[in-house]
């Protein structure tokens, strides 16, 4: 078998059989396949795409080129949640302490925030204390005791996903459905989990910018767990605007305390609900749809998510008291309001994602590359979302920022991801489809 035969292969159109996507990840990790042939395959795998059952070979091929964790200890059922990426998306910060409390047992494995996306891991870091750096024996031990953890992403599990993304990230081949879906559910099967939900983002603050190629994606990412033998639910969800009301790290974990309160906007609670009510259903712990979200309401309303939030944070070295006392986290020095032109009513008709992100990342909340440092106090509050009535003159947002300067540097960036209209606005659903469950 020689890597520029498959290579013509791919690039023809023809499927590979399992044994020679096996051979190109082995080659990968032992050094014997080049970059500049491995490159040469992922372009083609690009224009040519790959059946469901490459997809899935490879994504078992990448999840076995490292360690595989054995989470079979913590119980039957263990869960784990995964979002392509978005705008204000704090539902990790929601979603693991809910289900626990909701009787599904958490094993979280969070990323860094790179480019326009925030980080899991960087937003709980603006808790003091709270690390992440677990070690896999100390993740598993915490999942037992409290039923719960959020860890980093460890090199040992599925590495190969890391040797093939630096190479997609600079042959443009990031955006081929196939490969993004081996590269998440690799990590996915590597993490131990046995029961997978994901969120998969469309619209301008999204990799996946239209409803049609997300859904696409989650599709692909379901099969995949099924040949895999894991249970795998997808939503799909907007991001055309962003998640919740708050942009930057203090201020996201502020909106999650907020919603784990029983308060907090409307989507966030509306897509941590439906993502739950597909864990439970999929787990068989509740009939249907409806008796999953009566399990979840309560478990909001009752405290006990919030109660389960606190462990979490106190079992990974955080300050507890930040859910009475939010003001020790990092705050911003300026605080400056963004208000709606003209005078009389007008309703907001688009908020554009990545604008909204990239004037958080211009006062330092965003990174360029991995390691670079991020301000934890910066970010934008917003005062409405798209449908929303505002008069004219009146607050539209809150710039946190560091200094005057950067406060109207980002305002003026903000004012070109808002657009007016004179007449009512329709406000758009956070769920836009359901797959699997």
């Amino acid at each position: 078998m020689a890597m520029v035969d498959l290579i013509l292969q791919k690039r023809a159109g023809k499927a590979h059989a399992k044994e020679e996507i096996d051979f190109i990840i082995k080659g990968l990790m032992d050094g014997s396949i080049e970059d500049y042939q491995l490159a040469a395959w992922l372009m083609a795998v690009c224009w040519q795409g790959m059946t469901l059952d490459e997809t899935a070979w490879l994504t078992d091929a990448m999840a076995r080129s490292g360690d595989l964790l054995d989470l079979s200890a913590i119980g039957p059922i263990v869960g784990d949640k995964h979002s392509t990426g978005g705008v204000g998306d704090k539902t990790t910060l929601v979603f693991v302490p809910m289900l626990s409390a909701a009787g599904i047992p958490m094993a979280k494995l969070s990323g860094r925030g790179l480019g326009h996306t925030g980080g899991t891991i960087d937003k709980l870091e603006a808790i003091p204390g709270f690390r992440c750096d677990l070690t896999i024996e100390q993740f598993i031990k915490q999942v037992k005791e409290i039923g719960q953890a959020i860890g980093g992403q460890t090199k040992e599990l599925a590495p190969a996903d890391g040797k093939i993304y630096a190479l997609r990230d600079v042959t443009g081949t990031v955006e081929s459905i196939p490969l993004i879906a081996a590269s998440v559910m690799s990590k996915k099967i590597a993490s131990g989990a046995n029961l997978i939900v994901l969120d998969v983002k469309c619209g301008s603050g999204a990799i996946m910018e239209t409803e049609e190629r997300a859904a696409q994606l989650a599709a692909t990412m379901v099969e995949v767990g099924k040949r895999l033998k894991r249970p795998v639910s997808a939503v799909v969800t907007d991001m055309e605007q962003p998640l919740g009301n708050a942009v930057g790290h203090t201020l996201e974990v502020m909106e999650a305390i907020e919603t784990l309160s029983g308060r907090g906007p409307s989507d966030l609670k509306e897509l941590c609900l439906s993502l739950g009510s597909l864990a439970l259903v999929t787990a068989g712990l509740t009939e249907d749809d409806a008796c999953a979200r009566r399990t979840l309401t309560e478990v909001l309303a009752n405290g006990q998510a919030l109660s389960k939030f606190r462990d979490l944070v106190a079992a990974q070295g955080g300050d507890p008291s930040v859910i009475e006392r939010p003001e020790i986290m990092p705050q911003s020095k300026f605080k400056i309001d963004v208000k709606a032109p003209g005078t009389g009513d007008k309703w907001i008709k688009n908020l554009n994602g990545r604008l909204i992100a990239e004037a958080c990342k211009l006062m330092g909340a965003g990174r360029e590359k991995k390691g670079d440092p991020i301000n934890m106090a910066v970010g934008i509050v917003l005062k409405g979302k798209i449908g929303s009535r505002i008069e004219g003159g009146q607050p539209v947002a809150t710039i946190h920022a560091d200094s005057e300067k950067d406060a109207v540097v980002a305002a003026s960036k903000f004012n070109q991801a808002i657009l007016y209209s004179d007449t009512p606005q329709a406000v758009p659903k956070v769920i836009r489809a359901r797959i699997g469950a």
